[in-house]
C-alpha cells in the first residue's frame, strides 16, 4: 500500500459582493435593507453607569437580589 498526499481542498474563494452579484434583484435589495437596519439599529457607545451594581446586568439576567436581601431599582 502506498501512500499517496491527497490532493489538496480546491475551492475558490468567492468574495461576499461576487456572491451577491449572482442573487436575484429582490434578494439583493433585501440584503441590502437588511444591512441598513442593522446599521441604523446599532447600539450607541454607553459610558458607564456611575454607582451602579458591579457583574452582569440584574435585568437582563433576572438576578434581583444583592447579597440575600431584594432589591428594587
Amino acid at each position: 500500500m502506498t501512500d499517496t498526499p491527497e490532493p489538496p481542498d480546491v475551492t475558490p474563494e468567492i468574495s461576499e459582493a461576487d456572491r451577491r452579484a449572482a442573487l436575484p434583484a429582490a434578494a439583493r435589495r433585501a440584503l441590502e435593507e437588511a444591512d441598513a437596519r442593522r446599521a441604523a439599529n446599532a447600539t450607541p457607545d454607553m459610558p458607564p453607569e456611575l454607582g451602579g451594581r458591579k457583574g452582569p446586568e440584574p435585568v437582563r439576567y433576572g438576578d434581583w437580589e444583592k447579597k440575600g436581601i431584594a432589591i428594587d431599582f
